[in-house]
């Protein structure tokens, strides 16, 4: 019967993927159907406090967007990477994960694409090199950013778990992630230095162009750039606004005795970090759809708000689904995984990237696999430590940043292979995950 249902969830997580985010959101509510109505299995919590935070994180970054904030940030992006055109390998993945870390969400990087392609192709430098690593650095960027769904859901998480005898702050996790993660970028751009042929040694490039409109389509087309962008000051002023309140999330988390203490039925309570970013990030939006001028209407259509309300509704059904099955299931699941993960940590990460994988989000997978592993006992400095591999969606080129990059890519150097998993991004995503958990499961050893 258990694999009967374990065969149910696989179903809708891989028939979910089909649909997008929200899909898989809506479809696991068929496998909670299933497993409740058909199985019997009593409906586990849905993660309420972790979406809520989502949610408000989302409504500032939109508003940010809505503003003109973020595209300020990208065009002091842009301007370092003109200024430094032949370090366009190294500087192009560093900025989009810089851009992901400030602003919480990876998306951002696909204004950075045609950018990318216009300095390296007028450099003659292969295009695959700095475009594949940087749509790879802009995801692993979500696990170092305090702003992020992901960090925001492990946090979360982290914080509800009771019993431990170091409670996990938002600091404790940013100063193991940011550097390893950082090191992880900078590993696989490195290695994308050497990636592929020259474009003059590349016979299948040379024979594109020798055809006079081909020649012009590659090297040719609208200069993308943000440098000739005016914005207003009011943009500016969303952004110092957002960058104020990340600053205040970051000490808050540092210094706990800076947050609220409550007394609640006769007991002193201190304000927890997820309601304190809850707090703060409504207040952030507020202030700058007051003062900056914003459009309210014109904020559901930005991109960050519907990437953030798809990703809610995908947290929702997923995570509820899988708890569900995991708390009707416990103990025998404690029974057969719980001396496994003990004693090879390592398993917990190959869970978490496989899942990623499946549902295409390192929220969704966070969200499903971060509160099991709590449950079985695993060390939450090890669950820290290998955050990265929650970003496993590259091993298939099916997520939209890598497809969005592929399609920037007029050279046809960043591509699909002939059998699909020899794609652009499956060596420098691996190498990035892979120097990630590494550097991190050291670093926990120092940090803690």
């Amino acid at each position: 019967m258990i694999f009967l249902e374990f065969t149910i969830i696989i179903a809708c997580l891989l028939l979910g993927t089909r649909f997008g985010g929200l899909g898989l959101g809506v479809i696991s509510g068929i496998g909670l159907l299933l497993l409740t109505f058909v199985f019997g299995l009593y409906p586990g919590e849905p993660p309420v406090n972790v979406m809520l935070t989502i949610m408000a994180v989302i409504a500032c970054a939109s508003i940010l967007q809505t503003a003109g904030g973020l595209n300020v940030l990208m065009r002091f992006a842009e301007k370092l990477l003109r200024k430094h055109p032949k370090y366009i390998t190294i500087l192009a993945p560093l900025a989009t994960w810089t851009l992901t870390v400030l602003c919480g969400t990876g998306h951002v990087v696909y204004t950075m694409f045609p950018i990318i392609y216009d300095i390296a192709i007028k450099k003659n430098i292969r295009p695959e090199r700095p475009m594949a690593v940087a749509s790879v650095a802009s995801q692993l960027g979500i696990c170092a950013s305090p702003m992020s769904v992901a960090v925001v859901s492990m946090i979360s998480i982290l914080g509800s778990a009771h019993g431990l005898t170091h409670v996990i702050s938002l600091i404790d996790l940013l100063k193991v992630a940011i550097p390893s993660s950082f090191v992880g970028v900078l590993i696989a751009a490195i290695w994308s230095l050497r990636r592929g042929k020259n474009l003059e040694d590349d016979k299948e490039f040379q024979e594109k162009i020798k055809d006079p409109e081909n020649e012009a389509y590659i090297y040719g087309g609208a200069k993308s750039t943000l440098l000739n962008e005016k914005f207003s000051k009011h943009a500016y002023l969303s952004l110092i606004i957002f960058f104020f309140a990340i600053a205040i999330v970051v000490l808050l988390g540092a210094f706990e005795f800076l947050r609220p203490h409550i007394m609640v039925n006769g007991k002193e309570k201190i304000l927890s970090m997820n309601l304190s970013i809850q707090m703060l990030m409504l207040a952030a939006g507020a202030f700058i759809l007051m003062f900056c001028k914003v459009v309210p209407r014109e904020i559901p259509n930005s991109a960050i708000f519907k990437a953030g309300m798809v990703a809610v509704i995908s947290v929702f059904g997923v995570a509820w689904m899988a708890d569900t099955f995991f708390h009707a299931h416990f103990q025998l699941l404690e029974h057969i995984l719980e001396d496994v993960v003990k004693t090879k940590p390592w398993t917990y990460a190959i869970v978490l990237f496989l899942v990623s994988k499946l549902v295409n989000s390192q929220a969704a997978a966070i969200a499903a696999i971060a509160p099991m592993g709590m449950s079985l006992g695993v060390d939450p400095k090890i669950m820290v430590a290998f955050l990265p591999a929650a970003y496993g969606y590259f091993v298939l080129p099916t997520y939209p940043s890598d497809l969005a990059c592929i399609g920037f890519d007029r050279s046809g150097t960043t591509s699909i292979g002939k059998y699909v998993i020899n794609h652009s991004f499956i060596i420098p995503g691996l190498i990035g995950v892979s120097t990630s958990c590494f550097i991190g499961y050291f670093l926990v050893k120092i940090a803690f």
